[in-house]
């Protein structure tokens, strides 16, 4: 029968069937971009991004137009990436003893302050090298302080991932610019100009961070007894890997990242055994961040958080293999394609970084990203080494297709064990609940 009105008319609602609620729309990164403190962050880590890979730059030829030596400027290089491991071991647990802000901010000013020093003439080149360490060691504190605040700026879900991903995007694409202006500027102005300009956006990022977020208190309360911070910090580090996932996480994590970079260190004498020039071989290094920035922009966008998660062991085992194809020692186009291949691999991080912060506490999730962003950096500080040594007395062709191939075969046993840390059947690995740390 018709239910009608009271006017006598039929009814049209009664005649449609119940809305059927459809899915939820999954976000994308215009969602992380709508909350207004991830918009600061993200311009101050564009803005100081910009000026550190330009000072980078300035400073190797800075040493380099004062000795002459090839080594110490490339010593200005490797300066930048193996305290990490020092400041992410040491210093871990300032991420979790302070506020987040405080931190930042700080960061920052310290690392300002070390690159203006650099400035003053006659500034002895072993003085230059021991400033540049400076903040390479209080970098994955920030690194680990500002990935932990993303998930109290945008949640816990899938915009942490997505908002993890920008920063990544970001920094890949300063590279690029930051490479190329800081080129532009020095054919323009002395090396030293341009570290003041670098020192100034390192303060613009202070100056953000600081009227540009929330207070946050500190996740653990700081303890008074003298040497507390080491002791907590190595204290929080035999905690993060005596967790088997969270261990298998974080080799997860390093281990592809290792092999991936292998051939990226070898491009200078590559592109010089192919005959290529600087513009071959600058076209060269901008493969790997073009493959990552494309990579990670279309899984954030296409892939909701399954498709991602299903994709993160496959991807992170195959990550380095396509360097395999160096075996062929192949021309400019062909290693080209090699290169932006490799660096599509950087998309299994999306599904790693939610299975990270799912595994972790929160009382140690800034200590946990610390000490990842750490043994991240020093894994890639490390597979540039072993490279570079082996291609002393192997053809560089040959070392990275040798890499790509012992990578995927190391990096398989990290996905096995991830995949079996994962408890209960059915189960996205990740999940909230599966696993904990115990208490020490």
């Amino acid at each position: 029968m018709t239910t009608t009105s009271g006017s006598g008319a039929a009814d049209p609602g009664a005649l449609r069937p119940a809305a059927v609620p459809g899915p939820a729309p999954r976000p994308g990164y215009g969602a992380v971009f709508a909350v207004p403190e991830f918009r600061t962050v993200f311009a101050a880590h564009l803005i100081s991004m910009l000026g550190e890979m330009a000072g980078g730059i300035a400073l190797s030829v800075l040493v380099y137009r004062l000795t002459g030596s090839p080594l110490l400027s490339a010593l200005t290089f490797a300066t930048a990436l193996l305290p990490y491991v020092i400041g992410g071991t040491l210093l871990s647990s300032v991420a979790d003893r302070y506020p987040a802000r405080r931190v930042l901010v700080g960061c920052d000013l310290v690392h300002a302050g070390c690159v203006a020093a650099m400035t003053v003439p006659g500034m002895p080149v072993a003085v230059l090298l021991a400033l540049r360490c400076v903040p390479a060691a209080i970098s994955p504190v920030f690194s680990g302080t500002r990935a932990a605040t993303l998930g109290d700026i945008v949640g816990e879900g899938d915009l942490f991932v997505l908002g993890r991903s920008v920063i990544r995007i970001t920094a890949q694409s300063a590279q690029l610019a930051g490479f190329a202006a800081g080129g532009l500027l020095l054919a323009a102005v002395s090396p030293r100009t341009v570290l003041v300009l670098t020192a100034a956006a390192l303060c613009c990022s202070a100056l953000l961070l600081r009227f540009g977020t929330r207070h946050r208190p500190a996740r653990r309360v700081a303890g008074g007894a003298g040497g507390a911070l080491l002791g907590e910090s190595l204290r929080g580090v035999r905690r993060l890997f005596a967790d088997r996932r969270v261990r298998a996480l974080m080799l997860l994590a390093w281990v592809p990242s290792m092999f991936v970079v292998m051939p990226e260190a070898l491009l200078t004498p590559y592109a010089d055994a192919q005959g290529l020039g600087p513009a071959g071989l600058g076209l060269l290094m901008c493969g790997m961040p073009v493959g990552a920035v494309v990579s990670e922009v279309l899984a954030g966008t296409l892939l909701g958080p399954r498709g991602r998660a299903r994709l993160t062991l496959p991807v992170g085992v195959l990550a380095a293999l396509p360097a395999v194809g160096y075996a062929w020692n192949p021309s400019f186009g062909w290693a080209l394609a090699l290169q932006v291949t490799t660096g599509c691999g950087i998309a299994y991080s999306l599904g790693l970084d939610q299975w990270f912060l799912a595994a972790v506490p929160e009382e140690l999730r800034g200590r946990a990203m610390t000490v990842l962003t750490a043994g991240l950096m020093t894994a890639q500080g490390l597979g540039m080494a072993v490279s570079g040594a082996v291609a002393e007395a192997v053809p560089v062709h040959a070392v990275a297709a040798l890499a790509g191939g012992v990578g995927a075969l190391c990096s398989l046993p990290a996905a096995l064990e991830v995949r079996r840390t994962v408890r209960g059947g059915g189960q996205d690995p990740g999940s909230r609940g599966e696993t904990g740390l115990t208490a020490i």
